[in-house]
């Protein structure tokens, strides 16, 4: 609001209009005009007969008459001296990208669930705005919480919370983990469709740069040497639409198939153990279709979710069949094709006939198996697929001339590392190892050598294994998947092809927010610390549907990172960033602008306060 103000010095009094307005919810004022000392006011005064303050006031009222707002939009002068210096530590540019993040951020209620949890606990410092900031800045620019506390400060709402907030407040967000993951999928019905007829899990590790183990960081089986790192892991469900469920952190050296069902059993409200029924998330449909991949195609899992109208739809690895299995799938005959219930086909006609090779080169063919665990009878669904065979043998071609390469660079004698990693080309490699006293030769997988011959010196030698290649070409261009479900074919290959939609998730989390750049020590902070990142990955898969889907991660998250505005003091902001398609869509779906060419602090604050309803 203008107002009439003065300033006193040794021989004058000089007279201003200026404007009140808030700056970050604090009080402060700009200078609009100045209007003159009091020798001149009074004399302008007295030419008309009045006092000084009647003159003051009805300068002001003629002043607000000429300015007022119109139709027309207001013309602001920007002063700026070319012998002034900025003033010292002083920030003038602020982000704004994180706007729209905090408007899914309170339509998700995540203020209110903090609210609940600080009055559960009685401590005072601001935990939304701890979780908020930490969760913005895992978006748009992921640090460790130190770096994260400084980067805050150059949102355009500067936060007030110090940096041992930040730890306090993992600590007590780790106290009510499943709380706050309930809570959360529960209100996010009412900002996104989430289907959870269908639910895919899957889990990843994160790597640790130290050499001890605690209760949560783990070596992996037997590797404990300096070379390795302990392990955290982590298990991330996802409904059909692809939106993150819930999420839970385990030693890294625990069964990754023991790590679903206790999740799983979190979700639906069910004591995995008695069956009997708990606190669990609002689903809209409780008759899940568990869908995960071969590590968790276990007979415990399948038992679980074929009880209360579950199902599930698990991939099931070929090679780890019973022979008798195997053998019914490689049969020639028996084949049929999606969608086409009239043919029977032999792949042997297909593969031998150059014009039947062409036509079905695509083509996905398969079988259904019926076979048994020891509690579950299932069908095993078996595609095969000419372009996917074709597509195995070629990267195991490649695979192939990097093993001769390194056979061929090594130095005659040197012993090489080898690998049994599925996915190593050196797992194609074949050592022999030669005692050079005796002459005598030793497979690399006969038994160590005795300690009699210990001081003995061996030569190696390498060739490709032929016979590794041979037993894996049986299997290229099938694949299998086990399920209980009695449906359509296609749609159950449909909910199985869908699984790379939690790849997709982890890869978001590792490379675009770094989740896995953690500075943290103790187990119950590590544990918030991803929680804080799966609260993040669920505002961005809402941030991307909002968006249609229609630009890359890379695209929004650089573009949240550069919508920045410059401050002009006194005045408002500038925008400092490019406006693209991308800005333009971004303040269309959440119904408000930062891309004027400048926006008063009130206006700013009126953004501030839609954002929060």
């Amino acid at each position: 609001m203008a107002r009439i103000s003065y300033s006193k010095s040794k021989n004058s009094i000089n007279y201003y209009i200026i404007e009140d307005y808030k700056r970050n919810g604090k009080r402060t004022t700009k200078k609009l005009e100045t209007i003159g000392n009091n020798l001149a006011v009074s004399k302008l005064a007295a030419n008309e007969n009045i006092d000084v303050n009647t003159w003051l006031n009805n300068y002001l009222l003629k002043y607000l008459e000429e300015h007022k707002y119109n139709d027309e939009p207001e013309k602001i002068i920007i002063e700026k001296y070319s012998n002034k210096l900025i003033p010292m530590n002083q920030t003038n540019k602020f982000n704004v990208g994180y706007l729209f993040l905090k408007s899914i951020y309170y339509s998700l209620k995540l203020d209110k669930i903090c609210k609940a949890i600080s009055e559960k606990y009685k401590f005072e410092f601001d935990l939304n705005e701890v979780l908020s900031n930490l969760v913005y800045s895992r978006i748009i620019f992921p640090a460790s919480k130190l770096k994260t506390f400084e980067l805050s400060k150059t949102f355009i709402e500067t936060p007030k919370f110090e940096l041992n907030n930040i730890y306090r407040g993992l600590t007590y967000l780790n106290e009510d983990l499943n709380y706050i993951q309930r809570e959360l999928y529960n209100n996010s019905k009412s900002v996104v469709d989430r289907n959870t007829r269908i639910l895919y899990y899957d889990c990843t590790n994160y790597y640790f740069d130290i050499f001890e183990e605690d209760n949560l960081r783990k070596y992996t089986g037997n590797a404990k040497d300096k070379k390795s790192k302990p392990v955290v892991g982590m298990g991330l469900f996802l409904d059909g639409n692809g939106f993150p469920i819930a999420m839970n952190i385990f030693p890294g050296n625990t069964n990754e198939s023991t790590t679903l069902i206790p999740l799983q059993g979190n979700i639906l409200g069910i004591d995995p153990e008695t069956n009997i029924k708990v606190e669990g998330f609002d689903l809209d449909n409780d008759k899940t279709i568990i869908c995960t991949d071969a590590a968790m195609c276990t007979d415990y899992i399948k038992q679980f979710n074929i009880k209360d109208g579950r199902a599930f739809v698990i991939t099931q690895s070929i090679k780890k069949l019973k022979e008798e299995y195997k053998k019914e799938v490689f049969e020639d005959d028996n084949w049929r094709i999606v969608g086409d219930l009239r043919h029977i086909y032999k792949l042997s006609d297909i593969l031998n006939d150059e014009e039947k090779h062409k036509e079905h080169y695509e083509t996905i063919f398969y079988k259904i198996v019926r076979t048994e665990t020891a509690h579950v009878v299932q069908d095993l669904i078996v595609t095969f697929q000419i372009k996917y065979r074709d597509y195995l043998r070629n990267v195991r071609n490649g695979q192939i001339e990097r093993a001769k390469n390194k056979i061929k660079a090594n130095e005659e004698g040197k012993k090489l590392k080898l690998s049994n990693n599925p996915n190593d080309y050196r797992r194609l490699i074949k050592e022999v190892v030669t005692t050079i006293n005796n002459g005598s030769k030793k497979s690399k997988n006969e038994n160590s050598l005795n300690e009699d011959t210990q001081k003995e010196k061996y030569s190696y030698s390498y060739s490709i294994d032929k016979d590794i290649i041979q037993e894996e070409e049986k299997y290229d261009g099938y694949y299998g998947i086990t399920t209980n479900l009695n449906g359509d074919i296609e749609e159950i290959l449909s909910i199985s092809k869908n699984r790379w939609e939690i790849e997709e998730n982890f890869r978001i989390l590792k490379s675009d927010f770094e989740s896995g750049d953690i500075h943290l020590s103790r187990e119950d902070r590590i544990t918030a610390h991803f929680l804080t990142c799966f609260i993040s990955l669920l505002i961005y898969r809402i941030l991307e549907y909002k968006l249609d889907y229609k630009y890359t991660n890379t695209q929004i998250i650089e573009k949240l990172r550069e919508m920045e505005v410059y401050e002009e003091k006194g005045i408002g902001y500038s925008p400092a960033y490019v406006r693209n398609d991308l800005t333009d869509d971004l303040h269309e779906k959440f119904g408000f602008r930062t891309d004027y060419e400048i926006i008063n602090y009130e206006n700013y604050e009126k953004i501030f306060k839609q954002l929060k309803k």
